[in-house]
């Protein structure tokens, strides 16, 4: 009995104290043609917000725009088979750091003189595999140009330079 009860004390402390796996997905971006952009952008769920990093190289110094869109298709040379940015609740574009915004708006991307940017950001518009704002099978989008996170409904941020679909990792 004194065995049967430390076997089951151990088995429910160690169920508490592992960590259910996080969910998590990735996109790998593709230049849209006439564009040599391309890198990498991960996404893991953390309790309520989803910790979103990205590595993306071949642009040019500055900001750049940096989307979630609506549809995972990334078919069409320029992109816009990707269709309008991610939006389930009819917010406005904006800032990803103010309450109203797109779901899909994330922190923009900000190039190095040799065209390299890398991102790591904590979002909370967005999940991972379930619910009205979940970002699995849609498409990330890098932008030309600065997005001004206030024209709607896409910050003025230009043509699309590369575009990736997420998928469940």
């Amino acid at each position: 009995m004194k065995r049967l009860l430390l076997l089951s004390a151990a088995t429910i402390a160690c169920s508490i104290a592992l960590p259910a796996s996080a969910q998590s997905a990735v996109a790998r971006l593709e230049a849209t043609k006439g564009n040599a952009t391309a890198g990498t952008v991960t996404f893991t769920q953390k309790g309520d917000k989803v910790l979103v990093e990205a590595k993306v190289s071949g642009l040019t110094p500055g900001g750049h725009g940096f989307h979630i869109h609506e549809k995972g298709d990334c078919s069409s040379g320029d992109g816009m088979s990707a269709a309008g940015h991610f939006n389930p609740t009819a917010k406005p574009h904006g800032n990803p750091g103010v309450p109203d915004h797109h779901s899909g708006d994330m922190t923009m991307l900000v190039a190095d003189a040799s065209g390299n940017a890398s991102l790591s950001a904590e979002l909370g518009a967005m999940s991972i595999g379930s619910g009205a704002a979940d970002i699995v099978g849609r498409a990330v989008i890098v932008h030309k140009d600065a997005d001004d996170y206030t024209t709607q409904p896409t910050g003025h941020s230009g043509a699309r330079v590369a575009c990736g679909v997420i998928a469940k990792s």
